[in-house]
């Protein structure tokens, strides 16, 4: 593994890959070591590393329904990007998390009945099942990130805790429109403030896509945005290269 990119100011891409796998699982269902089966999770990285992505987001669900033990592994040896894996709180993905090292770990809520993650984690009221965790990957050198609503209850509680990071669910906004999305973006804004004035890295993911960019790009103290559905979706039509260079486009203020 090479030396990581140094991070520059302005906004930082990581695509999130899970749909790749979704499309391979769908063909090939209920395999855990799936990297001859296509398409191939690593080669669509490769492609994210050299259209300019930053970094490169997996869910590694208790039910494995996209991402496979396999895929982190292989992208942990062979990624030059920043790997960030997305994991619910639970001693299996934990202890393979602290094997693998991503650089990062965004721990997200998890739902077996849900399509994706759906809202986000609940900080307050479960300080100490999260405290512990916490702590076990920051000691093997992780960064650790939490995936919440912007709320400023949440923010508190994760800084409290020492997470380095919060990621913004932007799920509400996306979802909204008109008056009711201004809204959420003023949200957005004020919970991004809050959480850099509080020390934390700001983050933000969730049904961000190529409109809604507009609006998210111009939020203060942003430093990452994960996207994933809406990159792979694009990349139906215009290929992966393309519809990442796009997204890094519009994030640096392209029309």
């Amino acid at each position: 593994m090479g030396a990581l990119p140094t991070r520059q100011a302005g906004l930082e891409l990581g695509v999130n890959i899970d749909h790749v796998a979704t499309l391979r699982q769908a063909r090939y269902p209920g395999l855990m070591d799936a990297h001859n089966c296509e398409p191939d999770v690593l080669e669509a990285a490769a492609v994210c590393e050299r259209a300019g992505a930053h970094g490169i987001t997996v869910h590694l669900r208790g039910d494995r329904r996209h991402i496979q033990d396999a895929d982190v592994f292989r992208l942990r040896e062979k990624l030059k990007a920043r790997l960030n894996l997305e994991m619910g709180n639970t001693p299996e993905i934990l202890e393979i998390a602290l094997r693998l090292k991503p650089e990062e770990v965004c721990l997200v809520p998890e739902n077996r009945r849900e399509v994706t993650t759906e809202g986000g984690l609940a900080v307050v009221g479960h300080e100490e099942e999260l405290r512990g965790t916490i702590g076990r990957l920051q000691e093997s050198g992780i960064r650790v990130s939490l995936f919440i609503e912007p709320d400023l209850r949440q923010i508190d509680a994760s800084i409290a805790l020492g997470a380095e990071m919060v990621e913004l669910h932007t799920g509400a906004f996306a979802n909204a429109q008109g008056a009711a999305q201004s809204r959420e973006l003023e949200r957005i804004a004020e919970a991004s403030r809050h959480a850099h004035g509080g020390g934390l890295q700001v983050n933000a993911g969730h049904g961000i896509n190529y409109q809604n960019i507009a609006l998210i790009r111009g939020v203060e103290h942003l430093a990452d945005l994960n996207i994933g559905h809406s990159i792979v979706s694009r990349a139906v039509f215009s290929g992966l290269d393309a519809a990442v260079r796009e997204m890094l486009r519009l994030m640096r203020g392209g029309a």
